[in-house]
């Protein structure tokens, strides 16, 4: 169903994304921002999930700034090189290829974003910065949102949080909806950080279930 393609950030830089095509004319667009995984085979079937859902769905390979066609697994040696990818990729240049991926899931109609883990983080930051882009924006289990607070989100957002995630602290969602009330805030009761990814022992079928009702509800409503 999906292909590889080469896009260009409006910095120059030309990197690598993988680009998923409904069977049908297309509801709308879709970015899918990776966790800190890279483009992985979860990653790609994300986009096929979208694209068999009705949307044109993108996932930039944003670590391809550091390294290309990064795909790793889930192993502590996985988990410990994609931090490490991490910290070579700023915040602004992952924006600038997110950008990129709007731009050619536009090609669809409005678009939406969706992201994992880091991929969590950056669906915020693109709700606040890329509002001339995306319509619509869906985050899950996205860390350290808080150091982000000081941006406003510009468009519809919703964010996806298990209540067993050890790394994301209850009180640190809790600051989020205080913040910013609009934000629809969902908390799945027994899901670990990471509970989409039906690669990892986190998987939770139901609370992954459940998020992904939620954000093509959210998708079908602005987008389409």
């Amino acid at each position: 169903m999906g292909e590889n393609i080469r896009l260009t950030a409006s910095d120059g830089h030309k990197f690598g994304a993988y680009k998923a095509a409904p069977a049908g004319a297309a509801k709308g667009g879709v970015v899918v921002v990776q966790e800190i995984f890279g483009v992985n085979s979860h990653i790609r079937a994300v986009c096929d999930r979208y694209a068999a859902a009705g949307y044109l769905a993108v996932a930039p390979a944003i670590y391809d700034r550091a390294e290309r066609d990064v795909q790793l697994g889930y192993t502590p040696e996985d988990i410990a090189r994609g931090r490490e990818l991490r910290g070579q990729c700023g915040t602004g240049a992952a924006i600038e290829d997110i950008a990129a991926a709007a731009d050619e899931a536009a090609s669809a109609g409005k678009v939406g974003i969706v992201g994992y883990c880091w991929g969590g983080q950056l669906v915020y930051i693109s709700a606040c910065r890329l509002g001339d882009k995306l319509t619509a924006a869906s985050g899950y289990y996205g860390g350290n949102i808080k150091a982000f607070l000081d941006e406003t989100p510009t468009i519809p957002l919703a964010l996806h949080f298990g209540t067993l995630d050890a790394s994301i602290p209850m009180d640190e969602v809790e600051l989020i909806g205080k913040t910013y009330p609009e934000i629809a805030i969902h908390t799945y009761d027994g899901a670990g950080h990471g509970f989409n990814c039906d690669q990892r022992e986190s998987y939770n079928p139901e609370a992954a279930k459940l998020a992904e009702e939620r954000t093509l509800a959210l998708f079908g409503t602005h987008l389409t």
